[in-house]
């Protein structure tokens, strides 16, 4: 009579183990990447909500804000931003509740067009702006 085989040998539960650990290894950094960029952008959010009020302010009074209460923006933390700061037209945004880029702040740099249709073109890039956060976390248009 003849045994039927059942179950896994230990060859083949090792092997399966083995993928899974690799797939793990390459899953959780890109992982880890995405919800710090996902953290961030609530950091660019909040500066664009003031890049609107910096624009009407440099419309109205052909200047850019000297200070944040100027510009009309709020300067309210939230669990991951800092007490945000505006010092003439910079918008400053402090990260605040995340570890991989503690210490860091999140700028949004105007330049003067010096035309009536676009008055003000933004910057946010790492060396333009001075943003120094790691790239790899800021937003595409901003890398």
């Amino acid at each position: 009579m003849k045994s039927v085989q059942k179950g896994f040998t230990l060859i083949e539960l090792m092997i399966v183990i083995a993928i899974i650990g690799i797939l793990a290894a390459i899953a959780l950094p890109a992982y880890q990447d995405y919800t710090i960029r996902s953290k961030i952008s609530e950091l660019v959010v909040k500066a664009d909500a003031c890049k609107t009020s910096v624009a009407e302010y440099y419309q109205s009074q052909e200047t850019l804000p000297p200070t944040i209460a100027d510009a009309g923006c709020t300067a309210t933390a939230t669990q991951y931003t800092g007490v945000m700061t505006v010092t003439n037209g910079v918008i400053m945004v402090p990260v605040a509740g995340i570890p991989a880029a503690a210490g860091k702040k999140f700028y949004l740099k105007p330049t003067q067009n010096g035309t009536t249709a676009d008055p003000l073109s933004w910057s946010c890039t790492a060396a333009g702006a001075g943003t120094d956060i790691p790239s790899k976390y800021l937003p595409a248009n901003c890398r």
